[in-house]
């Protein structure tokens, strides 16, 4: 598009092409896609720009709107609201600069690698709260309880990165072997509660209040 000044991507556009978005694919991968795509028309426009000059199309002024801004804040999973497409996407979203993160045991904690449960792997008789965790040992996750459903977890990172399988048999399995007083229902995340910016950075605070 044409440039104008004082604002940014407001001009006429000189070429564009819809481009659907492969399944399951990250902004990175989205990224390195979009970029082959972008350097194509640009050679294409430049190959004959004064007819394209002649027929550039103003942009609509309806139906604009303003994608939110992504920041730390983004990344604290909302047990109880988001779903489990929703959290995949997210982390498909902002995963590779910004991982997912959570509370446990009250300690932040980042969340990677994040897969489909289909619910019928789910023990039935387990605690169901936003949050609560069951380890899989067939497939080596750890899923747990959202809105609508199981989201999946291949890797987590604690003090250091670490497999589903190696935080179940650090932290998880007390509970599932019963050789802890403390209740099942204690054995899950909570959601990680971000201060709101201000001008005299302070330390971080970590609530577990809320799912």
């Amino acid at each position: 598009m044409q440039i104008r000044p004082k604002r940014f991507d407001v001009g006429p556009i000189v070429m564009q092409e819809a481009f659907p978005v492969p399944p399951k694919c990250t902004s990175k991968e989205l990224e390195a896609v979009l970029s082959k795509q972008g350097a194509e028309m640009l050679i294409s426009v430049f190959k004959d720009l004064p007819e394209r000059l002649r027929t550039v199309v103003e942009q609509p002024r309806e139906g604009v709107t303003f994608a939110p801004k992504i920041s730390a804040a983004t990344s604290c999973i909302r047990w109880s609201e988001q779903t489990p497409e929703q959290i995949i996407r997210l982390e498909r979203a902002i995963g590779f600069a910004m991982p997912l993160q959570a509370v446990w045991n009250g300690a932040p904690i980042k969340l990677l690698d994040f897969v489909e449960v289909p619910d019928f792997l789910i023990t039935s008789d387990f605690p169901r709260f936003p949050g609560s965790i069951q380890y899989l040992s067939a497939s080596q996750i750890i899923a747990v309880c959202c809105k609508d459903g199981w989201v999946g977890i291949r890797s987590i990172k604690l003090r250091k990165k670490m497999s589903a399988k190696d935080f179940y048999n650090g932290y998880l399995h007390p509970w599932f072997v019963k050789t802890t007083d403390i209740p099942l229902e204690e054995c899950r995340f909570y959601t990680l509660h971000l201060p709101p910016k201000s001008k005299n950075p302070k330390r971080r605070s970590v609530s577990n209040i809320g799912c």
